[in-house]
């Protein structure tokens, strides 16, 4: 990077900063210690909640991930990310979220302690913790760190980049707590929307040299099978990562997973300030991800087509793509745009981790006499050494191949058995606590078969690229072997009417639960659309 590039990254960078800082200090404080810190005093509008969940998603594990998977499967089947991700945050704004609001839970797990007992409750946090210090935290201070280098030719060491992103991040999440995250995010989320979209129309005009149209018939004309969204193989006959009849089997619960009972994800719905705002902001982001695909597949289209990109590996695609299209003096305002992106992931993923530590374990087991403002002091703290953790594990992970595939896989470790229980949890009444547990187990324990035993020479149309059975199809029957098991033990052993009456009890909810009257309406319009985007693709890949 040149010396105006440095400049104008310091300002933007900064100039976040500061301004979140003045707008979190003029916003409205909870006299509840805990709820200030770790849900933001549910003061949360919806275009805060809308903007803190899609850049919490949105980071350059999927920038440089989702990217990176178009361009090896030579084929656009990763838009179902994006489309199913819609799908899955209608069933929040509709179903979880004012199951969540109600009681005014803090954290999703509580949910789970209200429903079934405190150790089913334990056992899930322990796992989201689990899941964000060897998965999601180390996987998103590795891609940013990896995308900035690349990009921008830095010449300094991965340890050296993660370290700073990981000190940078940290001080939002722990000093600043929910709102300052929040706040961030939002500002953050529209440089990203306005940086991001940009890649992907520069390089159409790069491809079409100098015409934008130009670019867009070549993507059209030329190889159009690399614009398919429901196929089994791509154009070399081979397997692409998400073969169309995984849409309706593993990708969708995954999805539900993580929109629905994450705690990193629902944590920003979860601090709206009424239910209406929290379906607007939820719907909002749902509507978004639509124009996902733009920023997260577009350029790994368009980078197949240029041919004078030096790749050696699927994550570099997004930054030889940003190298070769962005004019020399815009580095800076887009290095700052991805840092915000990573800061976002990160110092949200941090939030929740500790609020899950300090609410769950530190006063559930601990200290269960800890003042509120014990409990933000763990919290601190314990976010301080998860940071210190994620940054050492990230460099670690410069041995993957595709980190994409890597971070979905693993999590599904944790996923599979966390999703069952949550939907049983709130569609059933009689399943007891010890049918959750189980399920939990045997749901881990059948994943861990499918991930790391597998079972081989099957079919082409449930295999993944090695012939064995693709780890989304593996997802879906441990969901179900773990849902028909805590059925079975429901209908064995069920709850009793005393202990259904315990959990049906509520307290009055925190905020205003009036639903917001165009939600439905809104949840059709966004339903319709994915499949119209589905359509056309697939008629334009003939």
């Amino acid at each position: 990077m040149n010396t105006i590039s440095i400049v104008t990254f310091i300002l933007a960078t900064g100039s976040v900063a500061l301004f979140t800082y003045r707008i979190v200090i003029g916003m409205k404080k909870s006299d509840n210690v805990t709820e200030e810190y770790f849900t933001g005093g549910r003061a949360l509008a919806w275009p805060m909640v809308a903007g803190s969940l899609l850049l919490t998603n949105l980071s350059t594990e999927q920038l440089v991930g989702l990217n990176g998977s178009v361009f090896g499967d030579k084929a656009l089947v990763g838009l179902a990310w994006e489309a199913l991700a819609a799908f899955a945050m209608i069933a929040t704004a509709l179903v979880f979220l004012p199951r969540y609001l109600a009681s005014g839970f803090t954290t999703t797990p509580a949910f789970l302690e209200k429903r079934f007992d405190k150790m089913t409750r334990s056992m899930v946090s322990g796992l989201f913790l689990f899941g964000y210090v060897t998965v999601l935290l180390p996987v998103v201070l590795y891609t940013g760190s990896l995308a900035l280098i690349g990009m921008f030719d830095l010449n300094l060491s991965l340890w050296f980049v993660v370290s700073t992103i990981g000190v940078l991040g940290s001080a939002y999440a722990i000093f600043g707590g929910l709102k300052s995250v929040a706040v961030s995010d939002t500002l953050n989320g529209i440089g990203l929307l306005v940086g991001g979209l940009t890649i992907p129309i520069l390089g159409l005009y790069a491809l079409g040299d100098g015409s934008f149209f130009e670019g867009l018939n070549i993507l059209g004309t030329n190889n159009p099978e690399y614009l398919a969204v429901l196929t089994n193989t791509n154009v070399d006959g081979n397997v692409v990562s998400v073969p169309w009849p995984t849409l309706f089997t593993g990708m969708m619960f995954i999805q539900v997973f993580y929109w629905s009972t994450n705690q990193v994800i629902v944590q920003r719905a979860m601090a709206a300030k009424s239910l209406a705002e929290g379906q607007k902001g939820v719907l909002f982001a749902s509507a978004m991800k639509l124009v996902g695909p733009l920023l997260l597949c577009l350029p790994g289209i368009i980078a197949l087509h240029m041919t004078d990109l030096n790749i050696d590996k699927q994550d570099q695609v997004y930054g030889a793509v940003v190298r070769h299209v962005l004019p020399d003096w815009s580095l800076g305002l887009f290095a700052a745009v991805l840092m915000g992106s990573i800061l976002s992931s990160f110092n949200s993923a941090l939030n929740s981790a500790s609020t899950l530590f300090s609410l769950q374990f530190y006063k559930g087991y601990i200290n269960k006499e800890a003042s509120g403002e014990q409990i933000v002091a763990v919290g601190k703290k314990f976010g301080i050494l998860l940071a210190i953790a994620s940054i050492f594990i990230a460099p670690m992970l410069d041995q993957m191949q595709s980190i994409f595939e890597y971070l979905q896989k693993v999590n599904g470790l944790y996923s599979v058995p966390i999703i069952g229980i949550f939907l049983l949890g709130i569609t059933t009444k009689h399943v007891p606590a010890i049918a959750a547990k189980v399920g939990m187990i045997v749901g881990m324990l059948f994943y861990a078969f499918f991930s790391f035993v597998n079972i081989k020479d099957v079919p082409t149309f449930f295999a993944d690229g090695a012939g064995e059975l693709h780890w989304l199809h593996g997802y879906f029957i441990s969901f179900i072997v773990a849902i028909a098991l805590m059925l079975l033990i429901g209908k064995i052993k069920p709850k009793s009417e005393e202990e259904i009456a315990i959990s049906d009890e509520r307290v009055p909810a925190p905020v205003d639960m009036t639903p917001w009257t165009n939600a439905k309406n809104v949840s059709i319009a966004i339903m319709a659309t994915t499949l119209g985007i589905y359509i056309l693709l697939t008629i334009a890949s003939k």
